[in-house]
Formats: structure tokens, sequence, C-alpha cells
């Protein structure tokens, strides 16, 4: 019989451990770190999500649906987590002597609830019973902890984004935003736009790929999305390195790179393919005809634009090129509202294969 038990116990253990590895790498690991346990939940609760969240329902209800999808999805580990203990701790029970499996269940429930109601005799069993229930509040524990640092970083996105809507509309639009900043003659001060910018690409990429998932949490306007936020700051500061015609602000430069290391980087833990070195002809979603169109607007409202609009072009969608894909790709993961030139396309035939 002690052939048996002793693989038994060290199943139990193995599961143990290997839930607790979840939960660090999940809350308490300060980088991106991708965990098989925690990816299976979310995509489990997803699968179950869309199916409420259907197409053929109007955005605005599929939004309201979606907005419970990582609350839930946050609230769904704590007790994957516990009833993996507890199969875990059951196991090594059993391996200790405590049978049949139905008492070695109500120790491993007793001890990992602290409830008592199934007492325990002998050092190893009584060292086995504490270690679950410790294991067991720590758990609990750690999501409570961390929800406060995950609202934080919420508060700090959606304060960005809730602040753009003053710049570029909703939803954010890269041709609005560069009119409505030229109306207040405000063009030779972008500089302090990109800054800003530049900092917020910092902050999600840091805390979106440590807490992964507050790239589900949704915005509190169904109309705003951090994914269509950056899609525009993006697209508006190539427009204004390639196509206005102000003298070259480096800060717009920079904005742009933090804005596609940041989408990468995401991507990048959601397993969304890219090509990490472009080339500066390669398709981009959008058209050259769109891009005719968005330099009439800004034109009609008086913004001053290079001469050399085929140049323009090609510096444009160089830029472009960078973020085109891990742009289109988040938006269509998040669900995210309709925008121009993010939310609103499907990326070019030749990249679509490349898409899980």
């Amino acid at each position: 019989m002690l052939i048996v038990r002793i693989p038994v116990f060290l199943l139990g253990l193995a599961i143990v451990a290997g839930t607790l590895f979840s939960a660090i790498r999940t809350f308490v690991l300060p980088r991106s770190a991708n965990d098989p346990l925690t990816r299976i939940v979310f995509l489990i609760l997803r699968r179950i999500f869309r199916i409420f969240a259907r197409r053929s329902r109007p955005y605005a209800e599929r939004d309201r649906i979606m907005a419970f999808y990582a609350p839930v999805g946050l609230l769904t580990l704590p007790p994957t987590w516990l009833s993996l203990v507890l199969i875990g701790y059951m196991g090594m029970f059993w391996a200790t002597g405590i049978e049949p499996w139905p008492r070695a269940f109500r120790v491993s429930g007793s001890s990992l609830l602290t409830l008592g109601f199934e007492p325990v005799e002998g050092l190893f069993q009584t060292i086995l019973a504490i270690s679950e229930a410790a294991l067991g509040l720590i758990l609990v524990a750690l999501l409570i902890a961390y929800l406060p640092t995950m609202y934080s970083a919420f508060s700090r996105r959606e304060a960005a984004v809730t602040m753009l809507e003053v710049r570029a509309g909703a939803p954010p639009s890269a041709v609005e935003m560069i009119s409505r900043v030229h109306r207040l003659a405000r063009l030779d001060r972008l500089t302090e736009v990109w800054v800003a910018w530049e900092a917020w690409f910092v902050d999600i990429e840091e805390s979106h790929t440590s807490l992964a998932a507050l790239v589900f949490f949704r915005s509190p306007q169904p109309d705003h999305s951090w994914v269509t936020a950056a899609g525009a700051v993006l697209d508006a500061a190539a427009l204004v390195a390639s196509t206005v015609n102000v003298p070259r602000d480096t800060r717009a430069d920079l904005c742009i790179r933090a804005g596609y290391l940041a989408l990468r980087r995401i991507s990048d833990f959601f397993r969304i393919p890219y090509d990490p070195s472009p080339a500066r002809d390669d398709p981009i979603s959008v058209t050259r005809q769109e891009f005719d169109e968005a330099c009439e607007r800004l034109a009609s409202q008086g913004v001053p634009l290079k001469p050399d609009r085929e140049q323009a072009w090609r510096d444009f969608s160089g830029w472009r090129v960078n973020y085109d894909t891990v742009l289109i790709a988040l938006a269509r993961l998040t669900m995210a509202p309709e925008a121009p030139w993010s939310s609103d396309r499907a990326l070019p035939p030749s990249r679509v294969s490349r898409l899980p």
C-alpha cells in the first residue's frame, strides 16, 4: 500500500505547489508572466461571455455584458485555487492514513476553511492541517490586497482616456484632435500632449502586463476604450510628424515609439503575432484614400500641411506600420467600441492569417 501512498502524496503536493505558483505569477510577480491556470480560467469564461454578447446584440448591450468579464474572472480565481488546494491536500491526508476518501475530503475542507469540524491526529497530519489553513488565508488575502492596486492603475488609465474626449471627441479621432488643437492655436504646444501620453504608455505597459486582467476592464463610458484612445494619439502623433507642416518635435517620435512598444508588450502577453521589424512599405489597414480624405479635412480646417503629399503618405505609413497589427488585434481582443482607424477595420488580407 505504501507504493501507492507515496505517489499520491507527491501528486497532491505538486497540485498545491502549482496552485501557489499560479497565484504568485498572477498577483505577486512584478513582471509579465503568462500563467497557464489563470489563462484557462479566463479563456473558459470568455467563451461563456461571448455566447451572451453575440454580435447580433446592439453594442451597448454587449458592452454591459462584457463589463462583467474581467471582474468575474478575478473573483473566479480564488475558488479555483482553493478547490485545487483542497484536492491536493485531500490526497496528502489520504496518503498519511486518513481513510476513506470522503473523510480525507472532509478533513481537507475543514482545514482549508478553518472550520475545525473534522479533527486530525498525529504531528504530521496536524502540520498539514495548519499549512492548508494558512495557505487558504493567503490565497484569499492576495486578491483582496491587490484589488486596490489594480483599481488604482485603472483609475490612472481612465483619467487620461476621459480627458482625451476633450481634445479628440468620442469616439476619439486623430483628425479631430489635430483640428481642435489648431482651432485653439496650440499646434506649437503639442509637446505637452506627447510627454503626457508617453508616460501613459509606459504606465500601461507595466500595469497591463503584470496585472493582465486590466486589459479587459472596460471604461465607465461605453464609447470610451483605452485601445481606441491609444490608437487616436498614435495616429495624431504620426500625422503631425509626417503631414502637418510644423517644426519637427522629437517628443512626438518618442511618444509613438513608447506607444507601439507598449502595445507590442501587451500583445506578447496574449501571444498575438506581429512583425517586430516591419518594412516602411509594408501594407497597413489605413488606405491611401482614407489618408487623402483626412488631409483634405485637415486642410479645410486651415491646418497647414506639407506640400509633398506622396512623401507625407510614405512617412505616415512608415510610422503606422509599427503599431497597425497590434492596435487592431487588441481592439478585437477587447471588443472595443468602433473608432476611426482602429476598431472599425480589419487587418490587410496578407496579415489576417497571422492572428489567432
